[in-house]
């Protein structure tokens, strides 16, 4: 390349290198005074210059209690309960075994508590006790609706599990929840009271009176005793809620929910309880417009057996009750309540809609047994 045009290329070069500076240049302020004024803070008023956190003036928490000498109280009373069960398949039949626990009540006639739903079914029950001692079990009585379940061992001399009173119960108390946890024996684990008188529907049964506790509840454990820090049984591991991201919620039924009915099947053989004779749907303003009713809370009567006392008194398919005795009546789960707390033989006033009509009728309630 000749000088010339070497020297023509420098020139150029520079030339760009000025216009781009000058570019750049121009993006800039022309002035400080074109930038924003900074905005100033209001100035804010304090509220309280003097506040601080209130000291605390509760007592001193107190110590954990003493676990140790609770649980070998109690645990020699609580039993492990195999069971089992013929399952009849599409193709055939197999044996399905199962297991839970048990606590025994009584030293002499050898009776042991548990849930209905470990022995529902079972051909044959085996229990085994704390000393490694093993015995066939018979059925005394079951009762579906509270999940509970009395059996008796041919046994003397037991120990045996002190009764308490649930209604003694106050949130955050300690308890034990004691079992056969996944078959593996019994264990004992921790936790306290969390909640009090739940209603929970496990497999379309509304379970009623329950003690919620965080004490690790696992399968196997059902039917086993839950016990305050004096050794006395407050409630029957029953059920939990087991799905992902959910912890400590398990269930134990109350021992005041447990005790007549326990009494009811030692001494009868079954549960009786007052009967009115009828299927029922909750209504809500959903059912009420899909059905035209014109009431949109109370339970529907879809069903009324022939003979009944509710078919004695009148009452009718799609009438909906609105009120039991003194008791109003918005959903399904009211009128049962209200239906079992009657007296076998009790004559009751309800109050039901028929169409646009409220009307009133008197209905003599029945014993029903249910098995």
């Amino acid at each position: 390349m000749s000088k010339y045009v070497q020297y023509i290329v420098t020139i150029l070069a520079l030339v760009s290198l000025i216009l781009g500076t000058v570019g750049c240049f121009s993006s800039l302020p022309q002035s400080p005074n074109t930038s924003p004024p900074r905005q100033q803070d209001s100035p804010v008023e304090p509220s309280n210059p003097s506040w601080t956190f209130p000291s605390g003036t509760g007592s001193p928490t107190s110590s954990l209690p003493d676990f140790p000498p609770i649980i070998a109280e109690v645990m020699p009373s609580v039993v492990a309960v195999t069971t089992e069960l013929v399952v009849t398949s599409f193709f055939d039949q197999y044996i399905q075994s199962g297991a839970g626990s048990g606590v025994i009540i009584d030293a002499v006639e050898g009776y042991i508590v548990t849930n209905n739903h470990v022995v529902d079914g079972a051909r044959s029950i085996q229990v085994e006790l704390h000393d490694g001692r093993t015995f066939s079990a018979t059925v005394v009585g079951t009762d579906f609706l509270t999940d509970l379940a009395v059996l008796k061992i041919d046994a003397v001399n037991l120990p045996y599990a002190p009764w308490g009173d649930s209604s003694q119960l106050v949130l955050g108390d300690w308890v034990l929840a004691l079992g056969n946890a996944l078959g593996e024996g019994i264990s004992a684990s921790e936790g306290i009271v969390s909640r009090l008188d739940i209603a929970l529907t496990v497999e379309g049964n509304t379970l009623r009176g329950l003690v919620q506790t965080t004490a690790p509840i696992n399968p196997g454990n059902s039917g086993g005793p839950l016990v305050n820090m004096l050794g006395q049984v407050i409630g029957i591991t029953s059920a939990k809620i087991a799905t992902i991201g959910v912890e400590g919620m398990g269930y134990a039924i109350s021992s005041n929910t447990v005790k007549p009915i326990v009494e009811g099947l030692i001494r009868h053989g079954h549960i009786t309880r007052s009967w009115l004779g009828v299927s029922l749907y909750t209504v809500d303003p959903f059912v009420a417009a899909a059905n035209g009713l014109s009431v949109d809370r109370g339970a529907l009567i879809v069903e009324v057996v022939h003979g009944s006392p509710a078919d004695i008194a009148g009452l009718n398919r799609e009438d909906v009750i609105i009120q039991f005795k003194d008791k109003e009546i918005t959903n399904t789960d009211d009128l049962i309540q209200a239906i079992q707390s009657c007296e076998i033989g009790e004559k009751v006033e309800i109050t039901f809609v028929r169409g646009e009509d409220t009307k009133t009728t008197i209905a003599t309630l029945e014993e029903r047994s249910l098995l």
